[in-house]
């Protein structure tokens, strides 16, 4: 193994590879300061990856390289990643790699998973969303900006039903907007009814705006406008994780935004562009902004009639 470096991450041991070799060119960021973020950001992150199943999109060659999603966890893994069966393809069951301790984190940045990716439910649970979610994607013609003035109106119509909600960015071109739920049982929602409540919030802003916001999945429809896409929250669908590291010329991060922050990025005096020692001071400062996604309890409103 290239330039093998063994270390001791909580108890496991590891050994690391190539890590001088540069994955994001233009920041001239190499792979050891990628796992040095994954290793640090990791007391806050696995709130977010523990019990689910995550999918690594992996740049082996960095960011200008080819890369691939990656959903079945590697034979090559060692003894202590735990895998779960999650949403299978045509060659049957799918068992997926689980991150519950830092060493998981650095094992998966070693691989050059730049990238995570995370279901709405937990393993054991698929059927059970614990959040349901707005993916704000900008069209063509199109940008932050007006992701967070939506996001905004998204925020209020969600306040006017009783709803808290939390923002992120993707760390790519757009914004995330989630509702926590982590019901159980007899209370449990199910990824119809998260889609069809997301949908429906999106027609509302939708006819709103009709000139600004779409709904309809055709990319012929989005030049111009913001895609609310409420299809995220299917049951086979994954978003990035928050706190993930991004596949963009420079290593920005899907970061969790206050909503003051994202009414400023609406006025357009905040890019809400995080890199990976932003992401690290902001944790520093202000602790996880995205903790009630995993501890809040709250149900959608039912439909009438």
């Amino acid at each position: 193994m290239a330039d093998a470096t063994p270390v001791e991450v909580g108890g496991r041991r590891l050994t690391l590879s190539n890590l001088d070799k540069v994955l994001y060119p233009e920041a001239h960021t190499t792979k050891a300061e990628v796992i040095d973020y994954y290793a640090r950001i990791a007391p806050v992150m696995l709130a977010h990856t523990s019990g689910r199943c995550i999918t690594m999109r992996r740049y082996p060659n960095g960011v200008d390289g080819q890369s691939f999603f990656e959903k079945r966890c590697p034979q090559h893994r060692p003894e202590w990643v735990p895998t779960s069966v999650g949403p299978g393809d045509r060659k049957g069951e799918l068992r997926y790699c689980r991150f519950e301790e830092p060493a998981a984190l650095v094992w998966a940045a070693n691989l050059a998973a730049l990238e995570l990716h995370a279901p709405m439910a937990r393993a054991d649970a698929l059927d059970v969303p614990l959040m349901c979610v707005f993916d704000l994607d900008p069209g063509p013609g199109t940008g932050v900006p007006d992701c967070a003035r939506l996001a905004s109106e998204i925020h209020e119509v969600l306040q006017s039903t009783g709803l808290e909600a939390l923002a992120k960015t993707s760390g790519s071109k757009g914004l995330q907007v989630y509702v926590p739920l982590n019901t159980t049982g007899g209370d449990a929602h199910t990824h119809e009814e998260c889609s069809s409540f997301a949908l429906a919030v999106g027609q509302l802003l939708e006819k709103r705006h009709p000139a600004g916001v779409t709904v309809t999945m055709a990319k012929a429809e989005r030049p111009g406008k913001v895609f609310i896409d409420w299809s995220q929250n299917a049951q086979h669908k994954t978003t990035v994780c928050v706190y993930s590291m991004r596949a963009r010329p420079r290593p920005t991060v899907s970061t969790p935004v206050s909503w003051d922050e994202v009414s400023d990025a609406g006025d357009g005096k905040d890019p809400l562009v995080f890199e990976i020692g932003d992401v690290l001071d902001r944790v520093d400062d202000r602790g996880d902004l995205f903790g009630p996604v995993v501890e809040l309890v709250q149900r959608l409103p039912r439909p009438k009639g």
